[in-house]
């Protein structure tokens, strides 16, 4: 029996029942008018923050130290540095990261139903030399993303740039009811997504056929990353953006866009130089460093948009099932 089909007698229909309707329910998100989604979207992440101690201290954790390296740089808006010595600033950053993480459930949601001329019509490119420099050369590229602002409609922009689908790894959900809904979605942007496990062949792969390749890269989700300065504290960074564009040559361009005001999007791109000297771990190694420092810049401009600061980034800020302080690292057993 295919996954889903409808059967009156045993347990397996009954389970595939709420995954059919979920799909529908965000088959429906996708047509419904979106200003009163959004109040809706934020209202849950108000919700969200007074019911999840753990995810708040954590954000808080991060999005503090990403303001203090901000503000010790004299980078990042006013909001962001102000949130370095503040801790009522602070707090109210992280209760907009849990708006925004929301929306941007809400925008995967409707990722089907974006259309290209949408989503040229609502983002502002705010580096257009990096988008000429593109079309331009007519080479594939490799696009590193972060959990940071929207994916979406920047995916479905990116590809009618390029002209080509872009190939990119992605931690597909067990259930697959849900992972044919997300890959279908997905793919409606011009993205065919591959899994996270032994991606990098593949990704080589593409590049080699001319087809360009975006990692979302700011998480080390398999432990292999390599540890490099970020808001001026070691962190593990991915490596597999700066292994693909050093062994394929593809130029490396770190990209975000952030949410802006009336439903607009503001796109920006850094170009990371891929070093040419030096042995491959150490050229990789800096790199990384570079991919990070890009990371920093473009999280300058809207810190509470970084969804990914619900997550743990550097070991001596992973915070403990109790929700309030960050637990001491295991190794040095040092804490912030």
């Amino acid at each position: 029996m295919k996954v889903g089909s409808a059967s009156p007698i045993g347990g397996g229909g009954l389970r595939a029942l709420p995954d059919r309707v979920l799909v529908a329910l965000l088959g429906l998100l996708g047509r419904l008018p979106e200003r009163p989604l959004v109040a809706g979207a934020d209202a849950i992440g108000e919700l969200w923050y007074r019911t999840a101690p753990e995810r708040r201290a954590q954000a808080r954790a991060n999005l503090g130290r990403a303001c203090a390296g901000l503000a010790a740089s004299g980078r990042g808006t006013s909001r962001a540095r102000r949130a370095a010595t503040d801790p009522d600033a602070l707090e109210r950053m992280v209760r907009a990261a849990f708006r925004h993480a929301v929306r941007y459930y809400l925008e995967v949601a409707r990722a089907g139903s974006y259309t290209v001329e949408e989503a040229v019509a609502r983002i502002d490119v705010a580096t257009p030399d990096e988008v000429h420099e593109i079309l331009e050369a007519g080479r594939p590229i490799v696009l590193v993303g972060l959990h940071f602002g929207a994916l979406e409609l920047p995916a479905i922009l990116v590809v009618h740039l390029l002209g080509h689908p872009v190939t990119a790894p992605m931690e597909l959900v067990a259930n697959p009811v849900l992972r044919e809904w997300f890959l279908r979605s997905r793919g409606n942007t011009g993205i065919d997504i591959i899994p996270i496990v032994d991606a990098r062949r593949r990704l080589l792969d593409a590049v080699a056929e001319g087809r360009s390749v975006g990692l979302v890269a700011d998480r080390d989700l398999t432990g292999g990353g390599v540890v490099v300065p970020f808001f001026g504290h070691d962190a593990p960074i991915p490596t597999g953006p700066a292994l693909v564009a050093i062994e394929t040559g593809a130029p490396l361009y770190v990209g975000t866009a952030r949410r802006a005001r009336g439903g607009r999007y503001e796109g920006s791109l850094i170009r990371v130089q891929t070093p040419e000297e030096g042995r491959l771990r150490q050229r990789v190694t800096a790199m990384t460093a570079a991919i990070a420092g890009a990371f920093e810049a473009l999280l300058a401009d809207a810190p509470e948009q970084w969804w990914g600061a619900f997550h743990p980034y550097w070991p001596d800020l992973v915070i403990s099932p109790a929700g309030d302080q960050p637990r001491a690292d295991e190794e040095t057993g040092d804490v912030d």
